[in-house]
């Protein structure tokens, strides 16, 4: 597997428009808009910051994995992604290795990247994203 970068961190916040005056008001990130990705019961928006980006992650549904998460954990971050080069070569070296997933297949995410995640029992409590943007 060929990981290329952090690509970015998901950070659960209640409300978008409340979580982005921290990360543009006060650090000073530029604010590139939203996205809702309907399968996923969220609404996006990335603050880039170097290579990376920070992703603000607000449910549209009570039952939405975001709002679950928030609801057990508050807010804050939610997940870590890592770029990679090839997702479902990623994916096949990964289940091969005995790694628990989440998706055994890419789905679509925000940005028009194909994305996946890793269980985080897996991954010592994190949840870990792969993500591919061609």
């Amino acid at each position: 597997m060929n990981i290329l970068k952090i690509d970015h961190l998901g950070i659960a916040v209640k409300s978008i428009e409340n979580g982005k005056n921290f990360w543009s008001d006060v650090l000073g990130m530029e604010f590139a808009g939203t996205e809702t990705v309907a399968a996923q019961k969220v609404t996006t928006a990335f603050l880039p910051v170097g290579e990376s980006e920070v992703e603000l992650l607000e449910s549209t549904a009570d039952d939405g994995p975001v709002a679950k998460y928030i609801a057990k954990k508050g807010e804050g971050i939610q997940h870590v992604a890592f770029r990679v080069e090839n997702i479902e070569d990623a994916l096949e070296e990964l289940k091969a290795k005995g790694i628990r997933l989440i998706d055994e297949t890419p789905r679509q995410g925000a940005g028009g990247a194909r994305i996946a995640f890793l269980h985080p029992k897996a991954t010592s409590g994190v949840l870990v994203e792969l993500c591919q943007r061609d």
